[in-house]
């Protein structure tokens, strides 16, 4: 309540004043008033906050397709990411495809220098190999025994290392299609043309239809390796075999050579294993790590045939 005492006329008496109002219904009405602000607010706060999470989320869509793509060119120096829609992002992914250009140039370069290399060191180990002819002409065996090995390390080494810089610039690429027949086919009629590959039968009991996701030529040389050895060591018959299932393929190499004891199975497949000073298993080593490379695994049984199995499998996925 206020009053105030006011003197209408200065000769008249002074009058009171009082004005009182009930503050109840001025209360409930602020209180009622702070509710619907702080609901009002609250929904404002949860509509701004989804809107800025479904910004983000829609904004960095194009992000993480990048990043799924990313293994694509880590498994492979081929792959590249696809073009983007977004004006903002397309600057980002030629960055990377420019920067997977220059990876896979120096891949290739490598690559290239590393056959040169080895086509250079034949012609030095070709005559040494010739020294080493008129050495034991001559009657100096050792000496020409330790030519012979010293070359053999040599080219042993030679061929390791070529196949260790394939194995770095080949991934299981996504446009890989080999026709498994005809790559086998292929690398068996070069085979048969050889003084050993000659003497033996080779059997292929391939499907026509059985294709694989492994660039051709990347498939010759994993096949190859093994191949070269199964014709080395087999006394009368060579079978490549391959199946494939919903998820899986599968390519066997078999021999009816002398096979290989159970256990140096470890050691033939390390880097560089051997079973002899001739080199045998140095195929085995070379073509596991040329399988693992695109996406296969290989694995050492004993053949029916009697001697040594080699299989491949990759998987679809």
């Amino acid at each position: 309540m206020l009053e105030r005492r006011v003197a209408p006329d200065s000769n008249g008496p002074g009058v009171l004043v009082q004005l009182a109002q009930d503050r109840a219904p001025l209360a409930a009405a602020r209180n009622e008033f702070g509710r619907e602000l702080a609901l009002f607010l609250g929904v404002l706060w949860l509509v701004l906050s989804a809107a800025a999470w479904l910004q983000v989320r829609l904004g960095l869509r194009p992000l993480g397709r990048i990043r799924g793509n990313l293994p694509l060119l880590r498994d492979s120096a081929r792959a590249r990411l696809p073009e983007a829609h977004l004006r903002e992002i397309q600057p980002l992914t030629e960055a990377i495809n420019a920067l997977a250009d220059a990876r896979e140039r120096d891949l290739a370069l490598a690559r290239h220098r590393a056959a040169d290399l080895a086509h250079g060191l034949k012609t030095p180990l070709s005559a040494i190999a010739a020294q080493s002819r008129r050495a034991r002409e001559d009657g100096a065996m050792q000496a020409a025994d330790g030519l012979d090995r010293a070359v053999a390390a040599i080219r042993r080494t030679i061929d390791a290392e070529l196949a260790h810089a394939r194995a770095a610039t080949i991934r299981r690429a996504p446009g890989g299609d080999a026709d498994v027949r005809t790559v086998v086919e292929q690398l068996v009629t070069v085979i048969e043309h050889t003084d050993q590959g000659g003497q033996l039968a080779f059997t292929v009991d391939i499907p026509p239809s059985l294709r694989l996701s492994v660039q051709p030529e990347d498939l010759s040389e994993i096949v190859g390796a093994v191949l070269e050895n199964a014709a080395r060591h087999a006394r009368r018959q060579v079978r490549v075999s391959g199946h494939a299932g919903p998820q899986w393929t599968a390519l066997t190499i078999e021999d009816d050579g002398p096979g290989f004891p159970a256990d140096r199975i470890d050691h033939l497949l390390s880097r560089g294993g051997r079973l002899d000073e001739s080199g045998s298993g140095l195929g085995l080593s070379i073509a596991r790590e040329l399988a693992e490379a695109t996406g296969g695994r290989l694995t050492l049984s004993a053949s029916s045939l009697g001697g040594a199995l080699v299989r491949f499998d990759w998987s679809a996925g």
